[in-house]
């Protein structure tokens, strides 16, 4: 089975580490903080859960997912993660990353300035626009009439279809939302951020399917 590797592992990155473990899947969990710092989190995910540093975990995973404010994205191991598929769940957040002029202007997108920084790894972005309560919550096997979808951006055809096997091991369906250059659509602000799955007082959430998800995709508008 295939190893996750974790640069990462808040809110977000936990939940995907629980959901990867539970569909059958090793993980390697590191932070910024150093692998110490997770052994209550290794201990809870079990023995398919390990720490290490980000770059032990980059290179260990066959896939990685990267879950680190975006203002720290330059740091990521490019060596280790060249190649790989990367999930990348980052958002722009200017009150917290400070101001990327290049964001402001709309000239590109968070997810594209990740990729030109990462150069030969496979960005597909994902896990950016669900409360992580709801994705823990919402996880549903294969074929469930309630099953949720999320949505995807990438330029590689053959990432995306990583990511979504992954999404469906894990318990997902998926929402192809275009190349990097149209993220935008499923970041902060868009209708496909947060809202498909239902109020963040709601830690159950609401089951979004994948033509719920596609049509807040279509309707977002700059």
């Amino acid at each position: 089975m295939t190893t996750v590797g974790f640069i990462g592992s808040g809110n977000i990155g936990a939940t995907v580490a629980r959901l990867a473990v539970d569909a059958g899947y090793d993980v390697v969990l590191s932070n910024s903080r150093g692998p110490e710092t997770l052994a209550d989190l290794v201990a809870d995910l079990g023995p398919r859960a390990r720490a290490a540093t980000a770059a032990q975990a980059a290179e260990a995973g066959e896939l990685v997912v990267v879950s680190v404010p975006f203002k720290a994205h330059r740091d990521l191991p490019v060596e280790q993660l060249a190649g790989k598929v990367v999930l990348d769940t980052n958002n722009y957040y200017p009150q917290r990353d400070g101001h990327f002029a290049e964001l402001d202007d709309r000239s590109t997108t968070s997810a594209e300035l990740e990729q030109r920084h990462l150069g030969t790894a496979r960005l597909v972005k994902v896990f950016n626009n669900i409360y992580f309560r709801h994705l823990a919550a919402l996880a549903r096997p294969a074929g469930a009439g309630d099953r949720t979808a999320l949505p995807i951006s990438s330029d590689d055809a053959e990432a995306a279809k990583v990511a979504t096997a992954f999404l469906d091991d894990i318990g997902y369906d998926t929402v192809h939302a275009g190349p990097l250059s149209e993220s935008w659509r499923i970041e902060d602000g868009s209708p496909a951020y947060g809202k498909p799955y239902g109020p963040f007082d709601n830690p159950h959430g609401t089951p979004a399917s994948a033509a719920d998800v596609q049509a807040a995709v279509a309707s977002a508008t700059r």
